[in-house]
């Protein structure tokens, strides 16, 4: 047997029984999306750490936030525990966690899992010091090229198809960065809010920012995956995303991911809208680099949602947002990658 109490990790738990806000289950309430009570015992998800994502020493952990309030908002009691890869499909195999609240679905196969919707999708784009970067539209056009990746996507059935690019596999996002930083690859393939956050660092040196490819290459997203011999576990992951439908519409996502503008369909007309929250929303941010949480377009139809509020125009949201003492200017955003570890790799750049 696996003894987890011995694998090099630390434990992030967090307990849950308070109730809803008012605010919160008004809102839930208006919905029509009460969620199920639910008798329960504590869940316990594993994760592997991964930057800015997942971590188990303080560092910004953008899904551990977000799993952790849903759970919270849903009454459910949940441990999420950060474990070394190598451990972490041993202990969901053997029982010792009861899923994985950081599953990226990519070719394996999820008879044993019930799982949630994609609660934060996951764009993998090539990014690169070069232009040229602009031009790669799948991933036929990396051919013959090295490409640094980070072993959470290159073990996987569906890049291990991909057999005519000269991956160059890393352990950590560090790792995969320096080899960007080292001109030992010269594309890198990474998930869009990683290579935001690793442009923050370069802007913020005044260094030449990394280039996107034309579009993303692969396209997936975050999930809840829990054991189908778990007791309850499909009204638990329904909880779990009614919940996180309602913090999208109110935010929240914002303020986690540190996005002034997401765009989602919040109203099931197949039409993307434009969510903003006061505490990170400022009037003179524009709706050009909004991060889609969905796969819907934004048109004329579009409303724009404010702490929850609807509006029709952009103008009246951004009223609400003068409102609720948002009108301030936007302050340089800071990234999430700790500057002090990356300052080497800037430096080569």
């Amino acid at each position: 047997m696996l003894n987890i109490s011995v694998i090099s990790m630390r434990q992030i738990v967090t307990r849950v029984g308070k109730q809803l806000s008012g605010m919160l289950f008004m809102a839930i309430c208006l919905s029509g999306a009460l969620l199920p009570n639910i008798a329960l015992s504590q869940s316990v998800l594993g994760a592997s750490p991964f930057e800015t994502y997942v971590s188990d020493n303080g560092e910004p952990a953008k899904l551990m936030k977000i799993v952790n309030s849903a759970f919270e908002q849903a009454e459910l009691d949940v441990e999420l525990r950060v474990m070394r890869d190598a451990f972490l499909g041993s202990a969901v195999l053997i029982g010792k966690v009861d899923g994985r609240f950081a599953y990226i679905q990519l070719g394996e196969n999820t008879d044993e899992y019930v799982l949630s919707n994609i609660y934060l999708p996951i764009n993998l784009y090539a990014v690169s010091k070069k232009f040229g970067v602009e031009n790669v539209m799948r991933f036929a056009h990396l051919n013959d090229n090295r490409v640094a990746v980070e072993n959470r996507f290159a073990n996987t059935p569906e890049f291990r198809l991909l057999k005519n690019i000269k991956w160059s596999r890393n352990p950590s996002t560090f790792d995969a960065f320096k080899q960007l930083a080292d001109d030992r690859a010269p594309y890198l393939v990474t998930t869009k809010l990683l290579a935001e956050e690793f442009n923050l660092l370069l802007e913020n040196d005044n260094e030449e920012q990394l280039h996107f490819s034309g579009k993303p290459l692969m396209t997936t997203g975050f999930q809840i995956a829990l054991r189908k011999n778990v007791p309850n576990a499909k009204a638990t992951i329904e909880a779990f995303n009614k919940a996180i439908s309602v913090m999208q519409k109110l935010g929240q996502f914002n303020e986690i991911l540190k996005k002034p503008w997401l765009t989602k369909d919040v109203n099931n007309d197949n039409v993307a809208d434009f969510i903003a929250s006061s505490a990170v929303t400022r009037t003179n941010h524009t709706l050009e680099h909004a991060y889609a949480l969905d796969n819907y377009a934004t048109s004329s139809k579009s409303l724009y949602v404010v702490n929850g509020q609807s509006f029709n125009t952009l103008e009246d949201a951004q009223e609400a947002l003068e409102a609720a003492n948002a009108q301030e200017n936007a302050s340089q955003p800071q990234s999430s990658l700790d500057a002090t570890i990356y300052k080497q790799l800037i430096r080569k750049w």
